[in-house]
Formats: structure tokens, sequence, C-alpha cells
């Protein structure tokens, strides 16, 4: 016995004795050890031993725990177990792997009860997107609970649920399970509700601040929608319960949430907020862990923005004028005011933390150079105790008495660290940089996912094209214009529904009776979605688009525009296609895709020749059919709907609920209203109709014209090319009101204007409002007896405004006594507009009807995030800006209540959105100069192109606007933005819905229309000295020569050779036109931010633009810009806001290329511009030029300093002014030039020269 013993012992020696020797030949054992030593003592000593939680601060008295510092700082625990399990020698090693994983489970589900506990909230949160319905951000560490008020703290903070969300997915990947039940399957499902609206929900950001002065406003911040990006991305289609799971325990995201979470991340970067342009939060979104940029150019400009603007010897500061921990804050308040930040400039605390994220986004992406670098710099700013362990402090600050040395030379003296040690957050960055630089821990173990290769190239997509049939009729007819297809209903074996089914069917994802929770808010479902084709069970599912859907809006009416979404949506699929397989997009041809002569429609066959060249928008196609594309598609899952509970018993409702939800619609569908107003008798465009006698005409007299009374569009009347039309129609040209041929015989009363496009007559009348009453029996009867759509129109919004839509208008149905309302008729009214392309009559109708865009509130979001405002409403009567996201409701609303009565232009209002989001999403350049899009004055332009277009009057314009297809209307917007001038081709006769907007030529380019970019540039050719001579000398010599108040001879030189459809006024009209759209200079608000730096202010038409303002805001905040941008609005007259811009611009140069000017006092820019002006008609009536036919005098220009002008220029400037080139030697610039040496209170240096100056252009 004892022999066998000694004989035991002894072989527990050996192999002991052994695994020393091989420790000792690695010495992983030993630094493996040492790590196990540094986590325990100095992240998981802090761990409650009861909820596993880790407290803010690492003190006894510290009670509260914080979701984003929990996540963090047991990081690094899992990597250690990680490390472990792969290093294991001795059954001791296995054990330690085994309870620091249990360490991470318990930390991870405390976090998952926390947050459970407020399922009430997530709940409400998703419909309403308010700060008061979202989850707390720190609850107790022992009881789990809220610890402080809904509004006592800044709760909302989505990147800290998408980090909690992004880490449980990569550790359920690496194999460790923390969901147990389906409950919290659907609890997270509903998270990833709640986080997918990110894209449009500001919040209080990492710092948990919100604006950077800490007043409690919430902002829109790029690191939020990036970790929720990210999230979205990780936890896609992965099963909570590993690899004993099943369908329902998986997690589905739609993947359009996410490409419009990446599309703002975009066009964001590198700027964090409005407040502030950079945050080094943005190193966790560009690298370890979220791994959220795709664009490797951007990627390498945000880390390079950040390390320039951020980055010290002691780590990187949060972001620019950071006072918090420094020794110039106010400890005794939380906030700061606007006007102390300047003070915090150059002396934030650095946080060496950032060192780790920078060295990790190194070792992730293999660069050891970048990587031994950071890990020099955090060897010099770890604290190392007496034990040999090191640890990371919170921050380093500058000590009181050195900050002046610091103001003097930032960088230069040496700081102390302060605030929490170990910080927790930093310590376990810290610590997974170890495991990592030594190779305990591999990079793709804390990355199972593979979220690293983000940036790594993708294979060129090849968009799948089915073309479908909508019946047999319409199969027909494609055959005989040579195209062989399929119908729907033969597609097998797949089966096609619309794009509202698809919507149904997420909708039933994670609901909760149990936990009270309701699943998928939104009815929205995008591109991305509708290319996939679906399984469920033993079928084979795929949805035609959402754009194809006319169930929501009459968009989908218009085959041109139907077929001009398509082409983007291919162009969408090339760029942002990023699931297995290919995307297959269904094109479904119905009765209005032919031609009344049964021919396809042209560029419905355009877009088909195309697809079969294999190409399309630049994207490579396949056409063919969906049983071909079956082994080539992208196929998704959809188990869930046979396998959801609540009750632990699995229900197989799932599937018929979606049955029958189809089979509704199609009953919908089948079920046609009865018609109820009389419809023409004859197909052909030219048949007389039947319409009302004189009689009945003359007796409903109030109702003439009471659709066109509520138009609220207006033309500018100053426009000399509009007054020029004016005159010579008074004159008697043969056209009458509408520009149509003047009948011959004397003019016939009549009450309804029965024109081809059936059309009201527009008469002066009462308001709508003050309209005698009209017997209502009469008014039925004429609805009976007229087929004209126009007349109809007139009585139904007659009963709509005086009776409402629910009221019973006791017409006897057509097939029973079926109760017919005002409704009923106004939606009869609306299908009879759309298929006979009535178009203002189908926005009215619309209107009447409330009907709504179906992608409003994210076509308004999209605006949002990409930094741009909206006003809509009618410029100086009700125009109503909005700044934030609203709900669909509340959005309709607001754009119904700013143009009351007009049912068509809010109509035109939601159009409009819905194309300027098109824009921004696919050509972002458009709006680079932008930042205010005024809905109500772009439509005031779109109305004044096509008077001068169609050369007629104003109201007649604004008519024939409301009566563009939704296609042309979209062409004529995007030609007016992009500075391109429109024409119109007749149609066969009518001159309503057969017009075409198309772009007869550029007017001009960008850097040409505005002279500013061409004169910086001679400037700095120049070497300043023809601007100098202009300020120094004061004025110009005499001027040769005549003058022409077109400014032709001005910046372009070259313009007389230029085929423009007009010369005179074409200045004017740019002006107007940039002025409309706010457009501006490159780097304006920069520009100016310098010039008040080096000013005492600035009065800009009635504001002050006060030099404080460089103290509160960085030059690249947005919320500087915003601040100009309110201020330049006040200016109502758009040449008048651009003579101001010019001006502007011409100091903020004088600045930049004269640093050592100083100005003395506040100036004027009114003043500036009235002076220049003054030059301008001095040198016209010296030199007999145009302005002397109107405002230039001979009493020296007197008239410059009236407040009207003789030919009605805005803001008493002369037209010709407003005419003139913006450089050149008779240009606005050049005289600003002069007027800015006559005016400015200012110091130059002096430098003289004889002779003529001008402000050369080359």
């Amino acid at each position: 016995m004892y022999s066998r013993s000694v004989s035991a012992t002894w072989d527990d020696s050996e192999r002991n004795s052994l695994s020393e020797k091989i420790r000792a030949r690695s010495n992983s054992g030993v630094r493996l050890d040492y790590y196990q030593r540094m986590v325990y003592k100095t992240i998981l000593k802090y761990q409650d031993p009861v909820t596993g939680l880790f407290p803010g601060s690492c003190t006894p008295e510290s009670k509260e725990s914080w979701v984003r510092d929990n996540v963090y700082a047991i990081l690094s625990v899992w990597a250690l177990s990680l490390a472990n399990r792969k290093n294991s020698d001795l059954d001791e090693d296995r054990a330690k792997s085994y309870e620091l994983q249990q360490r991470c489970i318990k930390n991870m589900r405390s976090i998952l009860t926390c947050l459970i506990k407020q399922a009430d909230k997530v709940e409400r949160f998703k419909k309403t997107q308010s700060p008061a319905d979202s989850l707390h951000a720190k609850y107790g560490i022992r009881s789990l609970k809220t610890t402080v008020g809904d509004s006592e703290y800044g709760h909302l903070q989505l990147d800290a649920i998408s980090l909690f969300i992004l880490i449980l997915a990569q550790m359920t990947a690496s194999g460790v399970q923390i969901i147990y039940t389906l409950d919290e399957v659907a609890f997270i499902q509903n998270l990833v509700f709640y986080i997918e609206a990110a894209y449009r929900t500001p919040d209080y950001g990492v710092w948990e601040r919100g604006d950077k002065t800490n007043h409690g406003q919430t902002e829109l911040n790029s690191s939020s929608i990036g970790m929720s990006k990210a999230a979205l991305e990780a936890i896609n289609d992965l099963d909570l319960f590993g690899a004993k799971g099943g369908p329902a325990s998986v997690i589905h995201c739609i993947p359009d949430e996410t490409q419009k979470c990446s599309a703002v991340l975009q066009s964001m970067l590198p700027r964090e907020s409005n407040s502030k342009e950079v945050d080094a939060a943005l190193l966790g979104i560009i690298g370890y862990p979220a791994f959220a940029v795709e664009d490797a150019d951007l990627l390498n400009l945000t880390r390079q923005t950040l390390v320039d603007k951020l980055q010290g010897r002691y780590g990187l500061r949060r972001f620019l004028r950071d006072g918090y921990r420094t020794s110039k804050e106010d400890s005794h308040r939380l906030h700061y005011q606007p006007w102390e930040l300047k003070a915090f400039e150059n002396i934030e605390c650095e946080w060496p933390m950032f060192f780790c994220y920078l060295m990790l986004d190194a070792m992730f992406s293999g660069n050891t150079e970048m990587a031994d670098e950071y890990w020099d710099a955090l060897e010099e700013v770890v604290v190392r105790t007496d034990d040999g362990l090191k640890l990371l402090p919170e921050m380093y600050a500058v000590p009181q008495d050195k900050i002046d040395a610091e103001y003097l030379e930032p960088h230069s003296q040496d700081r102390v660290h302060i605030g929490r040690l170990p910080f927790l957050w930093g310590q376990s960055l810290y610590i997974l940089c170890c495991l990592i630089k030594e190779g305990f821990v591999a990079c793709g173990e804390i990355d199972p996912l593979c979220r690293r290769y983000v940036t790594e190239k993708k294979p060129d997509i090849v968009v799948q094209v089915v073309i479908l049939a909508e019946n047999d009729v319409v199969k027909e007819k494609a055959r005989q214009n040579g195209i062989e297809i399929q119908t729907i209903q033969t597609a097998r074996p797949v089966e096609v529904y619309p794009a509202r089914v698809l919507s149904y069917i997420y909708g039933q994802l994670g609901k909760s009776w149990k936990l009270g929770l309701s699943g998928r808010p939104s009815h929205e479902v995008g591109t991305l979605s509708t290319s996939t084709l679906y399984q469920l069970h033993d079928r084979v599912i795929a949805f035609t688009p959402q754009f194809l859907d006319q169930e929501y809006f009459y968009l989908a009416t218009d085959t041109n525009l139907l077929i001009d979404m398509f082409r983007t949506d291919i162009s969408f699929l090339k760029s942002n296609w990023r699931m297995l397989g290919r995307p297959t997009v269904i094109l479904e041809i119905s009765e209005r895709s032919f031609e009344e002569d049964g021919k396809l429609n042209p560029a419905f066959a355009a877009t088909y020749r195309k697809c079969r060249t294999g190409y399309l928008h630049g994207a490579r196609v396949m056409l063919g059919t969906l049983n071909e594309f079956l082994n080539t598609s992208c196929m998704y899952t959809l188990q869930f709907l046979g396998a959801s509970t609540d009750s632990g018993k699995v229900k197989k409702s799932g599937e018929k609920d979606v049955r029958n939800y189809i089979d509704l619609l199609l009953l919908q569908k089948q079920a046609a209203n009865k018609a109820q107003l009389p419809s023409s008798r004859s197909n052909k465009r030219d048949a007389p109709k039947r319409r009302l006698s004189r009689d009945l005409r003359s007796r409903a007299g109030s109702v003439v014209g009471i659709i066109r009374r509520t138009r609220s569009i207006q033309v500018d009347t100053t426009d000399p090319g509009m007054i020029n039309i004016r005159s010579r129609q008074s004159s008697g040209d043969g056209l009458d009101q509408m520009g149509l041929p003047s009948p011959s015989g004397p003019p016939q009363p009549e009450l309804f204007y029965s024109a081809p496009v059936d059309r009201p007559i527009f008469t002066q009348s009462p308001s709508v409002d003050e309209f005698p009453e009209v017997e209502v029996p009469e008014l039925l009867d004429m609805l009976k007896q007229t087929e004209s759509l126009g007349e109809q129109a007139e009585i139904i919004h007659y009963l709509y405004l005086t009776k409402g839509l629910n009221w019973d208008t006791r017409i006897s149905s057509r097939g029973g006594s079926v109760r017919v309302t005002v409704a009923d008729l106004v939606k009869e009214l609306y299908d009879k507009s759309c298929q006979t392309k009535k178009w203002w009559l189908v926005r009215h109708s619309a209107g009447m009807l409330d009907k709504r865009v179906e992608d409003l509130a994210r076509a308004v979001s999209d605006l949002l995030v990409h930094q741009k405002q909206i006003t809509v409403g009618m410029p100086s009567d009700s125009e109503v800006t909005i700044t934030r996201p609203l709900p669909p409701e509340e959005l309709q609303t607001l754009i119904r209540g700013a143009y009351k009565k007009d049912n068509s232009t809010a109509m035109l209002t939601q159009e409009l959105l819905m194309y300027l989001a098109m824009f921004v999403r696919t050509e972002p350049d458009l709006f680079h100069d932008l930042l205010r899009l005024r809905i109500g004055l772009i439509i005031q332009i779109m109305a004044a192109e096509l008077a001068r277009a169609l050369k007629c009057k104003g109201p007649e314009a604004s008519e024939y606007l409301l009566n563009l297809s939704p296609y042309e209307m979209k062409m004529l917007l995007h030609h007016i933005l992009s500075g391109k001038e429109i024409g119109v081709r007749e149609g066969d006769g009518a001159i309503g819905e057969e017009n075409a907007v198309l772009t007869v030529a550029p007017l001009l380019q960008k850097n040409r229309r505005s002279g500013i970019a061409r004169l910086r540039k001679s400037i700095q050719l120049s070497a300043n000295e023809n601007l100098m001579q202009i300020f120094n000398q004061g004025r110009l010599s005499t001027v040769n020569g005549l003058l022409s108040g077109t400014g032709d001879g001005g910046a372009d030189g070259d313009s007389g050779s230029e085929d423009l459809p007009e010369k005179t006024g074409r200045w004017l009209r740019r002006r107007r036109l940039d002025g409309a759209l706010n457009r501006l200079p490159k780097d304006f608000y920069p520009r100016i931010w310098r010039l008040l730096e080096k000013s005492q202010g600035l009065h800009v038409a009635d504001m002050f633009l006060s030099p404080t303002l460089t103290n509160e805001m960085t030059p690249g905040e947005l919320k500087f810009a915003l601040h100009v941008e309110n201020i330049l609005s006040t200016v109502s007259q758009p040449e008048y806001r651009q003579l101001l811009l010019e001006a502007l611009m011409v100091l903020t140069m004088l600045v930049e290329y004269e640093p050592k000017c100083t100005f003395t006092k506040p100036f004027y820019i009114k003043s500036l511009v009235r002076t220049a002006y003054q030059l301008f008609l001095t040198d016209q009536v010296a030199g007999n030029g145009d302005g002397t036919m109107c405002c230039a005098v001979e009493l020296g220009g007197s008239d410059a300093q009236h407040d009207t002008a003789r030919c009605g220029g805005a803001a008493g400037i002369c037209l010709h002014f407003y005419d003139s080139a913006p450089s050149g030697r008779y240009g606005t610039m050049t005289y600003l030039c002069r007027a800015a040496a006559m005016e400015l209170p200012m110091h130059i240096p002096t430098s003289s020269t004889d002779g003529q100056l001008e402000c050369n252009v080359s």
C-alpha cells in the first residue's frame, strides 16, 4: 500500500515537473498566470458576487451599474477564458476557463434582466422614439432596478443597447449560451426593433450628454448609428440557442433598416454630431468592436481626422472643447455656458484608453508598426503598482499651475492622471491588447462573426430581373410587343405576392403577450427585402417591390415613374447588396403599361431592351424566369411563422394567419367599388362629353372655381421675363388665359371649363368660407348628369367642404340600396382620375382622402439625417420648419396645417419630399451646398420655370405644374436642383398631361454660375495684387466704353459663345434659384467663422452675427452653420440674399489672403451692398448703360439710397444689378471689392499701382 502511494505521488510529481518544464520553455503559462492575476485584481475584484455586475466606480459606496461599462469590462474576462481554454495544460486551467466563462454569462444575463424588466418601455419606444420611453442606462447593482427617474438622466443611449446586442452575438457565436428561453428570444428580437431606427433617432450618445454644453439636448450621433448598424448585422440570422436551437430561436433583422444606418453613417463621418465635429468615440465604430465602416477610404479619413485633431501625448481628447474634469470647469454645475467653451480649448483631458482602440485597430488590420507605436504610448501612461500590475487611469489633466503655459504651447506640459484607477472600461481594453499582442488570443477568436473583414472588396453583383404579366390579357399584349413572359398566377413553383404581405409577415416577429410586446412596428419593406426569395416549409415565395403597390399612393399609377424607380432600384442593389446569393427583382406589367394603341410604354420598352443587353444603369442584369433563378437567388427562411411560441407549445397558426391575410387581399382586389359617377361614353380623347345645361350652370354659380380658390402657389411678379410675357399677352396675341388658342366667336359663359384636360374654370370669386349656400339636391342632379371629371370634381369638392366625407348623399347605388357617402364619391373620383391621368385631379382628390406617401416619414428622416433642414408651407405665410424626425401621422398633420385648405399643394409637398429623399440617397452631390430645403419656395420656383418655358401667366403655370405627371414632376425638380434649364415638348394637342419636361442645356456649371470659385483662383494666382490694389485705391478710374446691364462682359468672357436660350435675365434667374434653394459656396460656414474671429461682429440684414460665436462653437460644427443659416433665412428676397452672400465672400477672401488686416468695429453688410450698388449706378450713368432706363439717373445715382427701385427690384436695388455677372470688370464682386475698400473699418498693408483696376478672372 505504501509503495503504491509512493508510486502515485511520484507519478504526480513527475507530471507536474514535466508541465513546469513545458511552461518554462514557452513562458506562456507564467505570462497567462500573470494576466489571470491582473484580471482578478483589476476587473473581477469589483464584480458583484450576487448579480455579477460591475459598479460605475471602484469604490465601496458605488451602488450603480452602467450597461456600456459592464459590457466593455467583461470583454477581458471573456478573452481570458478563451486564452485559458486554448492554452490549458492542466485540469486547473480548464476549470479557470469555465469559471471565467460563467462570470461572463452571469454578467450578461444580469444586464438582460435589467432590460427585460423594462419591456413596456421597449414597446412604447418602438412607436415614439421619445427619450422618456427609452431604456435606462444605469441600474442598481444589487436590485437590478432603475435608480433615477426617466427625466432625471440622459438615458437614451442607443450605442449602449447596440453594444450589448453586438457582444451577445459575438459570445453566442463563440459557443457561449446566454439566452435560455423563447421569452428572452422575443425580447432580444424587440431590442432589434428598438435600435433599428437609430439612423433617425437623436440620443445622448456615448458621453451621456447629447449637445456638448450638456443642457439635455439630444443629437444624432455617428457613434450610435455605427454601433446599431454593427449590432443589426451581427445578430441577423443568429440562433441564440446555438447548436441546440431551432427556427423559433433565430433573430431576424430587416436588411433595409441596416442599410439606412449604413447610408446615414457614411454621410456623417468623420463628424460625430451637430455640436461635435469630431469625437474619439468613433474609434469604436471604425475598428473593434463594431467594424461598422465599409468604405476603406472613409475609414482612413475618419481615423486620420481623429488623430490629427484629438491625439496628445497621454491619449485622445473625447472631443474639441471638452471641459470635463479640467481645471477651468465649474464642478458645482453639470452644464456649461456656451461662452465658456473657448476656455477649454487645448486643455481638454486626454483619455489613455483610446490608445487601446487604436492599437486594437492596428492589430486587427495587421499593421504591426502602428501597433508597436501605440503599445509604446500605452507603456508611458500606465500606472505600475508595487506588486507589478499595470493600471490604466481614466484620464490625464493639465495641473492648475500649468494652464497658461499649455495655452501658449499645446501638448508641452506634463499632465497628471485623475479619475478612476483602474478605469474598468479602459483596463479591460488594455488587457485585451496584451492578450492579443502576446498571442494568447487571436483576433478571430474575439470576432467569430468576422466583422473585421467588412472593408474587403465585394464581388460584382448580378441583378436577376423577372418580368411577369398581371393576367393573361396583359400577357397576350406583351407577346404582341415581342415579350414572352409568364403571368403572376403561373410563375410556379414560386408564389408571388405584393410587398405588403411581406410587411405583414415581418410584423409577426417578436410578438409576446406575456411581455406585452407587439412585434415589428413599421409597415415598410425596402428593395433589399423584396429582392430576396423566401422559403416557408415546402413553399417558395417572392414579393414585388413596394413601389408597385397602388394601395397606398398614386405614384404607382405613373408608368414612367415606376420605370424610373425600377432603374434606380437596380443601381441601388448594385451598390448595397451584401447577402449571399443574387438579388431577384420582379417587374410587373399591367394594363397601364400599354398605350392606347396597344404598344408598350416607350420607357418600359427601352428598359426591357437595356436588360436584354445585360447592363442597366451600370449594373449587370440577367433576364429570366423565377424557376430559372431558384438556384442562384438569395433564399431566406420564414420558418419562424410556424414555430413561434408564447406558452411553451408550438403553434401552427402563423402560416394560417398569413394565408388568411393573402386571401383577404385577393378579395379586396376583386371587390371593386361600384361606379356612382357618370362615365364618358367614349374612350377617345376628342369625343364630346355630356355636360351641364346652361340653366343648371347658372343656378350653381358659387361652385365656379371652388378648387382653384384653394390654391396657394404664387409666381414672382417682379420677374422681368414674366413682365415681358404679360405685356405681350395683354396686347392681344390670340391666346386665352390657359395658353390655348382663343376660340372664335363671342365668348359663352360657362360654369365648368371642359378643356381637353378637364380643368375647372378659374374666376375671381370669394374665398371658400364666403360662398353662398347652394341647393344641394340640384348639385347632386348635376353630378348625375355630367360626364366631365372637372365638373364632377367641383361639385364633390363643394360637398366635401360643406358636408364632410361621411355625409350620406342618398344617391341610389347601382346594384343595390347601399349607403353612398361623399367619401365614396371622392374615392371613385380618385380612381377615375388615376385611370385617365388627370394629375391635377389625382392630387386634389388624394388630398381630400387624406392619403399619405407610404415612405413619407422615412423620406423626411433621410433628408434630416443628411443634415438638411426642411420647411413646408408657403413663404411669409405659414412656413413651418421640421428639425427632427416625426411619426408619419404627425408629419402629415403638420403638412396639411401648413397649406390649410390647399389639398393639391399639400399632396405635391409629399411628392417633392419623396423625390428629394431619392436624390439625397442616389445623388448626394446635388445637396452638398444646401443646408435648408424650403419646399414652398421650391414649388414657386418650379411654377416660375414652367411659366418661363410655356410663356404663360403665373396662375396658369401653377395649374400646369399641378397637372405634370409624377415622373415629369421629379425630372423638373432634378433640373432645378442641378442648375439646368427646362423646355417643354408639345404632345398631340394636349397641353397638360402630354407635356414632357426636358433639359435644354446646362445653364452654367456650378463653379461658373457663382463666379466665386474662379475669383478665388484668380486672387491666388495674382498673389493678392489686384484685390489689394482695389482696396488701397478705393475707387476705379473712369470706365471707358459702354456698360451692359447683363454683365456679359464679365467673369466668363466666353459667355457669348454659349448657345443659351436666354441672355437677358439669366443672372437674375440664377441668383433667384440659388437664393431660393439656399445654395452656398464651398466651405462657406468655416470661412464665416474665421471672419468672425477677426472681426467685431457682422450685421446681416436685421440680425447680428456676434464674434462670441467663435467662443461657443468650432468652425466645423453644424450648430454654427445652422445659426448662420437662420440669420440668412430672415432675408425674404432670394436674389438679395445672394448679393449678401457675395459680400460676405469678399470679406472672407480678404481675411483669408491678407491675415494681417484687422476690423476695428462691427460692420453692416447691407451698407457694403448699398455702396457697391451706388458705384454700379454711377458707372451706368457714365457709360449710358441699361440701368439708365430705370434706376440710374443723372443725379449721381441717388436712387441707390431709396428703399424702392423704379424697376421693382428687391430691397430697392435695380434689376440690372441683380442681372450682372458676379465677377469680371463690371461684375457685382468687383463693385463689392471697391465698396469694401471704401467702407470697411480695418487696416491692411499698403501698396499702390497706377492705372485702371479690375477683378480679373482668367
